[in-house]
């Protein structure tokens, strides 16, 4: 008969069952799993069949058990202090005072750069990828800036917001057997100027985006509804006041709209947006955006899905061009909770079925 394992008497069973069962840490439970079976009586090979650790390591555990008692068991690195930081608190300090400005050299940072200050100012020795682990501890993340206008009136947005919902209400409260519902509109130029995108690629690879540069183009007229994620589109040759007036004037007839359907159509302060000679149909309310504010758009949100087809390609035809971005928003046309999701934003007015 296989001669059982001793465990010294630190803890009762019912102890060690309860802090089994209360082991919030994996290697924690294991550990006291083993030796709650093993001071039960049961054998080795059925503690190891049902925990998974081998004999020889179930044997370690014990000794160390035996000799230590309930510390020897859960990950032990616990007790690890870790190596001495590099830089003490106020050198960690002034390297975020650093870092909040631009580059020695002039340039942007990067662990790289991070390495060289620390070098000059404490002539401490640190390779790049700790240096960019300092950018990460500091809670710096690269991120690719939003572009904004120079010009752009930040306030006048926020009153513009409130105005879009100011304006709901007034056109539900003017037409109140009629259905109400915002929608925004915008336009996009695609052609045989390349599009490059990041790719997947497998490790080692380099991807390549064949160019050939052509200035050739077709204005996709894009009009969304946030709330529903519904997409409709027209893809011209060109964009003026007659050709948006003909887009204004299909819309409305394809949706409905007049006297019993109202659509409040957020926009930008493009020409032939707000020209005089503009013929807009019967319940289309055109309402302007503040401007230099392309992130109020819903619309801007959906280039980079149109794009995708066209992206990290050259073509020799616009019209090629044009079948790939009509079947693209052909396609889009059915991925209404994916548009959804990108277009709806928080402060967008959700208007209710009248």
């Amino acid at each position: 008969m296989p001669k059982r394992i001793s465990i010294s008497p630190h803890l009762t069973i019912d102890e060690l069952a309860q802090r089994y069962r209360q082991a919030t840490h994996p290697t924690e439970r294991s550990h006291y799993q083993i030796i709650w079976l093993l001071a039960q009586g049961r054998p080795t090979e059925e503690v190891t069949a049902v925990t998974g650790y081998s004999r020889d390591w179930i044997y370690q555990l014990v000794r160390s058990y035996n000799r230590l008692g309930p510390e020897a068991l859960g990950d032990l690195r616990r007790h690890n202090p870790g190596a001495m930081p590099k830089l003490n608190d106020v050198q960690q300090a002034q390297l975020l005072e650093a870092v909040r400005g631009p580059a020695p050299d002039g340039g942007l940072w990067n662990g790289r750069k991070v390495t060289d200050y620390v070098k000059e100012t404490f002539d401490i020795t640190m390779t790049r990828q700790q240096g960019w682990v300092y950018l990460k501890q500091m809670g710096w993340r690269l991120r690719v800036p939003r572009p904004q206008h120079q010009e752009t009136d930040l306030a006048a947005q926020e009153e513009w917001k409130k105005k879009l919902a100011i304006e709901v209400e007034r056109i539900q409260t003017e037409h109140p057997d009629a259905t109400v519902e915002v929608w925004a509109e915008d336009e996009h130029r695609v052609g045989l100027n390349p599009v490059t995108r990041q790719v997947y690629v497998e490790e080692g690879e380099t991807p390549v985006a064949q160019v050939n540069w052509k200035r050739q183009w077709l204005w996709l007229y894009a009009f969304v509804q946030p709330q529903t994620g519904e997409t409709y589109w027209w893809l011209l040759p060109y964009v003026n006041t007659k050709l948006f007036a003909q887009v204004l004037k299909d819309f409305a007839q394809h949706f409905e709209v007049g006297k019993d359907k109202r659509v409040i159509l957020p926009l930008d302060r493009a020409g032939w947006h707000l020209s005089e000679k503009l013929e807009v149909p019967e319940g289309i309310h055109l309402f302007p955006m503040p401007p230099y504010s392309p992130e109020l758009q819903p619309a801007e949100r959906l280039w980079p899905l149109v794009n995708e087809p066209l992206a990290n390609q050259a073509f020799n035809s616009i019209d090629i061009v044009e079948e790939l971005v009509y079947q693209r928003c052909r396609r889009l046309l059915q991925q209404q909770k994916l548009i959804q999701g990108l277009t709806f934003y928080h402060w967008w007015p959700e208007v209710t079925a009248a």
